[in-house]
């Protein structure tokens, strides 16, 4: 075998691995980053992100051809006619749906950072315990306060803006001047905090666009297009943030097109050696050897990998002795409720703010809040807004005056349920299909179960509740779920865990089987919570590669 080029593989260039990136390349280590997709360079590639819908060939929205080429990707907010580079082709890139699961996936140096949702928030022990607590899936192997300096740590780097609350549930962080409710906002906040006595709140959302600047990056120019790719680098992403800080140490090389077949495992040595890739321009195959491996190829992603990983030591997949990679499969799930407000019609909103509300988790947080019927809870998203009134119809200069005007304040919410890792929600390798570069494609078999579906219940009932109590009118809310993956908040297939009978990772996120192989993306959760997850993994990475490299220092890993 030939002589080992790197110190640190790392799969992966999203957020995760981007972080991962980041910390392993500024303690000295030499860092190969591998990504499947094409390289993206921050800014120059960010074509048509400052022209206005009416100076693009389809006023910003996508055709008929987009819908045919991407049914799965062309459905979510973010994709439109600038956006839609940054996501994937659906046909060029299948999966099977052994159950309905919309997989969104964007291939390219940077991966999803460039069109996630960048709302940031802390975990607490509400969620770190939470499986012990009720017995649904194994215990998590860290609580708040293994993880509470890192979230210190990663925050003022990515640069979140937020207020301080004081929220048990929602631990309040380093951050940035918060963003302002508006007035229809503010109302509503008032009337909630005055009604309930069980702690409920609305705030202002905790983002990662800077509302001042952070090192080289923003401010944020309140231009809320964000998933089109910012030239002004106001909000954080790994093509603006992580690869960079990366670049500086003279560590890093990333090599795009690499598509990760497999982890290198050396039954003698005990250890993975490096990753196997084919490269998506040439076909040919290609071996790169490290000391360490991150994988942080998205939770499906790592999935695939760990599965396609097999030899003598591990023929069901590489650290697989547990039989848990692939399974215990997780997404929020969400639905969306709005209505229509008659008052405040001489007020208006100022700029296009980037982020929304939060009406933080108030279920299932002490015994006043206790549910008998089911277990976990929800947080809504959302915010108001004034909108052209769509029921106008006409012809001409009267008709387009109309327009100009604004019609009714809205108010929405969208709630987001946590889901309960189910053994029986997993993915698998389809053998039988393979894809354009002869692997096989995943199989994906997902679906709410009963606690989802009464938990989903009370999450519409209670945002119902609290805008009629707001004045809200005309209130319109989903019946079900929208599909699990159309949230983009996929976790689990790789859980940490205590006991390496029941998991794949320990508390330092390093698989239980194959000591040099980390894994700090959404596949190492094992739970969802109900916030946004993103915030954890960077604060994971961060803390793992500062695990890894001192154990590679003492010789324990290389």
């Amino acid at each position: 075998m030939a002589a080992t080029p790197y110190d640190a593989i790392v799969i992966g260039s999203g957020i995760s691995g981007g972080w991962a990136a980041k910390e392993l390349c500024e303690k000295g280590l030499k860092t190969l980053v591998l990504e499947r997709g094409r390289p993206i360079t921050h800014i120059k590639d960010y074509t048509d992100s400052t022209k206005d819908p009416w100076e693009l060939p389809h006023r910003g929205s996508t055709t008929n051809e987009d819908a045919f080429n991407s049914p799965i990707q062309s459905q979510k907010g973010a994709y439109n006619e600038v956006s839609k580079k940054f996501f994937v082709n659906d046909r060029q890139n299948p999966y099977v749906q052994v159950k309905p699961f919309d997989w969104i996936r964007g291939y390219q140096v940077g991966g999803r950072s460039l069109i996630w949702g960048r709302q940031c928030y802390r975990w607490s022990d509400l969620d770190f315990e939470a499986n012990a607590r009720d017995g649904h899936g194994v215990d998590w192997p860290i609580r708040y306060k293994d993880i509470e300096r890192w979230y210190d740590y990663v925050e003022p780097f990515v640069g979140i803006s937020g207020s301080m609350e004081g929220l048990p549930q929602l631990p309040d962080g380093k951050f940035l001047p918060p963003m302002e409710l508006n007035c229809m906002e503010k109302e509503v906040a008032e009337r909630i905090k005055n009604h309930y006595t069980d702690g409920r709140r609305l705030i202002i959302g905790r983002t990662a666009n800077h509302t001042a600047r952070v090192g080289d990056r923003g401010p944020c120019q309140f231009r809320d297009r964000c998933n089109q790719g910012c030239v002004y680098s106001g909000y954080f992403s790994s093509n603006a943030a992580t690869l960079p800080a990366a670049v500086k140490t003279g560590n890093l090389t990333i090599r795009p097109f690499s598509i990760v077949q497999e982890i290198i495992y050396d039954k003698d040595k005990q250890k993975a050696t490096g990753v196997r890739v084919v490269d998506a321009e040439t076909l040919q195959t290609h071996e790169f050897y490290s000391k360490i491996i991150f994988l942080n190829a998205s939770t499906l992603g790592t999935a695939f990998v760990l599965l396609n990983s097999v030899s003598d030591a591990f023929p069901d997949g590489l650290g697989n002795s547990s039989g848990q990679i692939g399974h215990n499969l997780m997404d929020h799930h969400d639905g969306d409720i709005k209505g229509h407000y008659e008052g405040l019609k001489d007020r208006y909103i100022y700029g296009r703010r980037p982020t929304g509300i939060i009406i933080p988790r108030f279920r299932n947080i002490n015994e006043q809040t206790r549910r008998k019927d089911y277990v976990r809870g929800f947080q809504y998203l959302g915010g108001a807004g004034r909108d052209v009134d769509s029921h106008i119809d006409g012809i001409g200069p009267e008709f387009k005056e109309q327009l100009t005007e604004p019609g009714d304040w809205t108010m929405r919410l969208e709630g987001y349920g946590e889901t309960l890792p189910y053994y029986e929600n997993k993915v698998s390798l389809n053998k039988d299909q393979k894809d354009a570069f002869g692997l096989p494609v995943l199989n994906i078999d997902c679906e709410w179960k009963e606690n989802e579906k009464i938990m989903f219940k009370d999450m519409m009932d209670s945002a119902a509740e609290m805008l009629e109590l707001s004045g809200v009118k005309n209130i319109r809310h989903q019946d079900r779920a929208d599909t699990p993956g159309n949230h983009v908040h996929e976790m689990g297939t790789a859980r940490m865990g205590r006991d390496p009978k029941t998991s794949v990772l320990n508390e330092w996120n390093q698989m239980h089987d194959v000591k040099n192989v980390f894994i700090t993306d959404g596949a190492c959760m094992t739970s969802s919570a109900c916030q946004n997850p993103s915030l954890t993994y960077m604060a994971l990475t961060a803390r793992a590669a500062d695990y890894a490299v001192k154990e590679l220092k003492k010789g324990n890993l290389g």
